[in-house]
């Protein structure tokens, strides 16, 4: 069974096709040395030819790719170690501000992790335990029970951890009777947008419009198709009518904003928690003359309301762990999801 329309998935394999093509032109005709300048002279014309971000990352903060290749190539030379340089192209790479952009070497793994270091968790797996306590339910990736006020409260951790539609049938089943759904993805990284798109169809009665996708179709920094509608088909299995909320913090990235997006667009979900940490430019990857890989966002997706999402999402309702509360083992997001399902 599908989730997201043939569009969806006919649009990712148009993506891939075309960065492949393009790549494999521009390296055909412009072959650099494996040299460190060379080396980072590829760096930078695959992300100026491949990224695509780059005017709406200037308009957020003012990047100018332009000038990050002329700041950067100064500290270039042939006389370098591999590791000077590695540390060098990881520092230009950062000026993109996105945790989709990486280096790959075989010693180390060049990423921007500021986009949630430099905010505040919104979560603790002391508090988690509290509510799980220990003879909390398991299926595949989902950890599960039933809240002392009759809301159903499920930690999905990563979207990584498959899960089958048998298991989806379990735990809805297992909820049958309770008022409402807390889904907890606070800290969840990302992983297979399937797994994701499989839980999201759970909470929809009909084709709904989600969000929008864009692919590449030429080199230039503005060179896109058009914006492709994306629609979350129901799941033809048990599905889910009640209240939810979606718990969120700056650690919901990639897969996990996605879905943190589509259940945005849902009449019947709420987004409680901190703004996500985005992520929403499908990631490609190349390799360099020296065999060290890059990888980078290579096809945007927006919202339902085609707003970009790559910065992260504003939950409906916007708050942060109290520290008063931690300390008496509260876990205020919890909490709140709690109260907007009961109606207070």
């Amino acid at each position: 069974m599908q989730t997201l329309n043939r569009l969806h998935t006919v649009a990712l394999m148009l993506c891939a096709i075309f960065m492949v093509t393009m790549f494999t032109s521009c390296i055909d005709e412009d072959e650099q040395p494996n040299t460190p300048t060379g080396n980072f002279e590829a760096l930078w014309r695959i992300i100026d030819q491949h990224y695509c971000f780059f005017d709406y990352k200037q308009q957020q903060y003012g990047l100018d790719w332009q000038e990050v290749y002329v700041k950067y190539k100064e500290r270039v030379s042939d006389r370098m170690t591999d590791r000077q340089l590695f540390e060098v192209m990881t520092d230009m790479l950062s000026e993109l501000r996105d945790g989709h952009v990486n280096l790959g070497a075989s010693y180390d793994y060049g990423r921007y992790w500021a986009w949630k270091e430099d905010y505040t968790s919104d979560y603790s797996d002391s508090l988690e335990r509290i509510y799980l306590r220990t003879d909390y339910k398991i299926a595949s990736g989902m950890k599960y029970r039933v809240l002392d006020d009759n809301i159903g409260y499920v930690r999905y951790e990563s979207f990584a951890d498959a899960i089958g539609e048998g298991n989806l049938d379990e735990v809805l089943s297992y909820f049958l009777l309770c008022r409402g759904l807390i889904i907890d993805i606070r800290s969840n990284g990302g992983g297979e947008l399937t797994n994701a798109e499989r839980l999201a169809s759970r909470f929809v009665d009909e084709k709904t419009l989600v969000g929008y996708m864009q692919h590449k179709t030429g080199t230039g920094h503005n060179d896109f198709s058009e914006l492709k509608a994306q629609y979350l088909e129901p799941s033809s299995r048990l599905r889910w009518r009640k209240p939810v909320c979606v718990l969120v913090n700056r650690g919901v990235f990639s897969a996990a904003n996605e879905f943190a997006s589509m259940m945005h667009a849902l009449p019947n979900v709420t987004l409680v928690g901190y703004r996500t940490g985005g992520g929403s430019g499908m990631p490609m990857s190349n390799s360099l003359p020296n065999g060290w890989m890059v990888r980078y966002s290579a096809c945007p997706m927006y919202d339902s309301q085609k707003r970009q999402t790559e910065f992260g999402i504003e939950p409906d309702i916007s708050l942060h762990l109290d520290d008063a509360d931690t300390r008496r083992g509260v876990d205020t997001i919890i909490e709140t999801a709690r109260n907007v399902i009961k109606g207070k």
